[in-house]
């Protein structure tokens, strides 16, 4: 089977008729069909991180069984960009649970330098500098980065907690990632 290599023409139109179509009619074949076109995107990601062909095969079924019921709880604007953070996630907590760790270099993929993602050595201390640095955090920044993060939210669902406008959680959220990144390479020193 190569269809995760088969190039789809897609527009955000018809991602978010079919998305509100498997909502209001739970049809699995409708879902299936808007995942298809993006399956070389969420196979690309699992390959990416789990730098495996066979692990990451079994994770795009396995995030298509996750999307099955979380595309009905989040309100999803941009399928796409949605579903890459989906799939992140799941590939991220499968290496947290230890599956197939022994073969990954996560300096290859993660997106801020090792202090944010330690090894097991010194996790403990990582995560204690973590936790000083986001207490440093503006309140607005650290909320953002909290609900963004540790709690899954999209943008919207921020905005609808918080009452900050879109723009600006995207705002809290850029400047709390770097803010987080300068204070941990300090503390690193």
């Amino acid at each position: 089977m190569n269809f995760f290599n088969k190039p789809v023409k897609q527009t955000d139109a018809d991602d978010s008729k079919l998305l509100n179509n498997y909502r209001q009619s739970g049809d699995l074949l409708v879902l299936g069909k808007l995942f298809e076109k993006q399956m070389p995107l969420v196979y690309g990601v699992c390959l990416k991180y789990l730098k495996d062909e066979d692990q990451a095969k079994d994770a795009v079924m396995s995030i298509f069984e996750e999307l099955v019921v979380k595309a009905k709880q989040h309100d999803i604007k941009q399928f796409r960009s949605w579903l890459y953070v989906l799939s992140r996630n799941y590939c991220l907590m499968q290496l947290r649970s230890g599956k197939k760790t022994e073969t990954v270099n996560l300096d290859d993929f993660m997106e801020f330098t090792p202090i944010l993602h330690p090894d097991d050595n010194n996790r403990e201390a990582a995560m204690q500098a973590l936790e000083r640095c986001m207490d440093k955090l503006p309140a607005n920044q650290k909320q953002s980065i909290s609900l963004f993060y540790l709690n899954e939210k999209c943008y919207k669902e921020i905005n609808e907690l918080t009452g900050f406008s879109l723009n600006e959680v995207k705002s809290y959220i850029q400047n709390g990632k770097r803010n987080l990144r300068i204070c941990l390479e300090k503390d690193s020193e």
